[in-house]
């Protein structure tokens, strides 16, 4: 039986999908989409990046991005910025990406330290203020499955940040996840963080090939947290 399979039939559906109107894009995510036609991962000044949102918002356009949302660690600081800025390039008759809100959450899964991006979510929406004061959270709220739903009251969705970053292997946290109702993970991912975005081929697509068998949703993105959108 493949990783994770015994969990595809009993998975608690999210409450959010396939409604959410994000989840037609991330259907259609390969390894060729980032960096210059989706990224929903990156970082600015607003947490612990070096681009002022308005810098980013700048390069998205130069790149010609379709999709993108910037998940700065407990914060969504940046998202009216880069809404300013977008409709400011939108005025002067450029081409804009579609923007989504977005946020990364620390929380436990399987006892393991873990990160999970929130995208898609109603912006200033009670649910998700206690996980956007700048750190993580202490006590209950730190495990996944509250992280999770509070993501799913905002009306966003939850996935896996780099699920093969962390100390468990990314297959018991991918089925982990499922479990918990989570929407999906980050399939394409850049693990060897070169200079140059690119995803790294046997590990992102066998996470690929594990979040297809569970009906789960795909992300990708570059992890941004220098001055260039198009690398970590």
């Amino acid at each position: 039986m493949p990783a994770g399979a015994a969990f595809a039939s009993n998975r608690r559906p999210s409450p959010v999908a396939p409604e959410h109107p994000l989840v037609p894009v991330l259907q259609g995510v390969q390894a060729s989409c980032c960096p210059r036609r989706l990224n929903f991962h990156c970082h600015t000044t607003c947490s612990d990046g070096s681009l002022q949102p308005e810098w980013l918002a700048d390069q998205a356009v130069d790149l010609g991005l379709e999709h993108l949302a910037v998940t700065d660690h407990h914060s969504a600081a940046a998202f009216e910025p880069l809404q300013r800025r977008l409709a400011q390039h939108r005025e002067r008759g450029w081409t804009v990406p579609t923007l989504w809100s977005g946020v990364e959450i620390s929380c436990l899964l399987e006892g393991c330290l873990v990160h999970v991006l929130g995208l898609g979510f109603e912006p200033g929406h009670a649910a998700l203020a206690p996980y956007l004061e700048g750190s993580a959270v202490v006590g209950p709220g730190l495990r996944a499955e509250a992280v999770g739903r509070a993501i799913h009251a905002a009306g966003g969705l939850a996935l896996l940040a780099h699920p093969a970053r962390y100390r468990l292997p990314y297959q018991l946290l991918i089925a982990a996840a499922a479990e918990l109702g989570f929407d999906g993970a980050e399939a394409y991912y850049d693990y060897e963080q070169g200079e140059s975005w690119r995803p790294s081929p046997l590990v992102c697509e066998a996470i690929a090939a594990q979040l297809s068998r569970l009906g789960l949703l795909t992300s990708c993105g570059t992890d941004t947290h220098g001055l260039g959108l198009g690398g970590r």
